[in-house]
């Protein structure tokens, strides 16, 4: 069954749906790495949040006019503009007045949100309103999507993909370097909107699939989870639009092969599981990757301080120490060096010797900062400083005798 689904052998529909999530999950990826870059994530919750009075209100206008108050573009532009009201009321609370921007985006959440399920409760109180479904916006609702819906979504996904890589350099400017970005004639303000702009119209696209409430986890948990696996910021925005369009191709593919299943949630669920398997798996970034490195540094400091007390003299009382050493060949079954591990700990002890001169030296101060206990000498000094090194060794040694 899956595998129909993942095939698109599901039916019309089910193909309507899985390539319309895809393509939102595409533009969705790839806008919200901006915001996610530009540290704002929050503002699209308080932008998606924003657009359910405008769903109730674009309802009521339409019945009111004789319509059946259900089309798709019309509840769309209504919730565009109340998204719209939502995002400039955030700005105007964040520099006309001393509200941080994370109050400003709380206050105009709830109070949105909150006018909005009023709205919805007295549109069921109607009589034509009853059956208006309009609850499925909350977390989308994507069963007997039309021909004519889908074509809407994926022509707004496109075009919002199509001005997010127009607008791809300023923004990228604006969100590592808001200060140069300004100095070189850039209108933050301006860009920030466009941003802004562009995430209000992916929230809005996004509605019918995904739902007011999990379209945020769409905006983000891609960036996020590309970011565990690259640097440069091409890079993360197209691996976000690949994780955004997987998780949506295959979120709706889930969905199709269990009816039951909502849409939504479960691509947003596919969005997590591809985070969780970069967060433990990503060869740079990841859980996995990291307990390694600890695990190989531990064991460094463990074999460097073994080999500074075989060089002293002193016994090791720390088993791991020992076992490391062993393993090693460098010392023997009942603590006694061998011939390598002699060689080795007296160069252990010659290097400490070495960095104590160099750190008590002015003009090897700065090079002094290396020092960690493990990075090799040889690796931060030239030969020539190293020899200079080695004979203010031998003159204090011949001073001391």
């Amino acid at each position: 069954m899956l595998l129909d689904a993942l095939t698109l052998q599901l039916g019309y529909n089910a193909t309507l749906v899985a390539v319309g999530a895809t393509l939102l999950g595409i533009s969705a990826g790839v806008t919200g790495t901006f915001l996610f870059l530009r540290k704002r994530a929050l503002v699209s919750d308080a932008i998606s949040h924003a657009t359910l009075p405008g769903v109730g209100l674009a309802f009521i206008v339409m019945v009111l006019l004789g319509g059946d108050g259900r089309s798709l573009p019309g509840l769309m532009l209504g919730s565009a503009l109340s998204a719209w009201v939502g995002l400039l009321a955030v700005q105007w609370l964040t520099e006309r007045t001393r509200l941080a921007e994370d109050a400003a985006i709380g206050s105009v959440l709830s109070v949105f949100f909150g006018f909005g399920i009023v709205l919805l409760t007295v549109i069921q109180n109607m009589s034509s309103g009853r059956q208006a479904g309009l609850e499925g916006f909350l977390l989308g609702s994507t069963a007997g999507m039309l021909f004519s819906e889908a074509a809407i979504i994926a022509a707004g996904g496109a075009l919002s993909l199509a001005l997010v890589l127009l607008l791809r350099r300023p923004m990228t400017m604006v969100a590592f370097d808001p200060g140069f970005s300004a100095s070189a004639g850039i209108d933050l303000r301006r860009i920030d909107l466009a941003m802004m702009g562009l995430v209000l119209a992916v929230t809005v696209v996004g509605l019918k699939i995904v739902g007011l409430i999990l379209i945020v986890a769409l905006l983000i948990i891609p960036p996020v989870t590309a970011r565990f696996w690259t640097n440069r910021t091409d890079g993360v925005v197209a691996l976000s639009g690949l994780i955004g369009g997987v998780s949506g191709y295959v979120g709706a593919a889930i969905s199709a092969s269990a009816p039951a299943l909502p849409t939504g949630p479960i691509i947003v669920l596919v969005a997590f599981a591809l985070f969780a398997l970069s967060l433990l798996g990503s060869p740079q970034r990841g859980v996995l990757a990291a307990w390694t490195r600890h695990r190989a540094f531990q064991r460094r400091v463990h074999l460097r301080q073994g080999l500074l007390a075989l060089a002293s003299g002193q016994p090791i009382y720390e088993k791991l120490t020992l076992r490391l050493l062993q393993r090693a060949d460098l010392v023997r079954p009942d603590g006694v060096a061998t011939e390598a591990g002699q060689a080795r700990a007296e160069k252990a002890l010659l290097d400490e010797t070495r960095w104590d001169v160099l750190r008590r030296s002015a003009s090897l101060e700065g090079t002094a900062a290396f020092y960690d206990g493990l990075t090799r000498i040889e690796d931060v000094v030239t030969p020539d400083q190293l020899d200079e090194i080695d004979a203010a060794i031998a003159a204090g040694a011949e001073a001391s005798s």
